[in-house]
């Protein structure tokens, strides 16, 4: 029984994930949420709320900060890993 508890669950979460992905908007389709609620008001709102032009340096400093702040940590993070591991030569 021990050995068919994990292959049981992972076929489960399988299950669900492949639900939730039927229910999901075709790629593209312009009736999607993204597509009637959000692009509209980051086009319209991007250099009133974030001071900047620019909509994608609008969305990724202002909306996302936090998130590109910890993608921009992770990578910092690993290329002082390697030049720790590489050295001084």
């Amino acid at each position: 029984m021990n050995k068919l508890a994990p292959t049981f669950v992972v076929l489960v979460i399988g299950l669900i994930m492949a639900i939730a992905v039927g229910d999901m908007p075709p790629f593209g389709a312009l009736n999607s949420p993204a597509s009637s609620y959000l692009s509209p008001y980051y086009i319209k709102e991007a250099y009133d709320v974030a001071g900047v032009h620019n909509i994608v340096t609008a969305v990724l400093a202002y909306w996302r900060g936090y998130d590109t702040f910890g993608e921009v940590t992770v990578i910092f993070t690993a290329g002082i890993a390697v030049m720790a591991l590489l050295g001084r030569e």
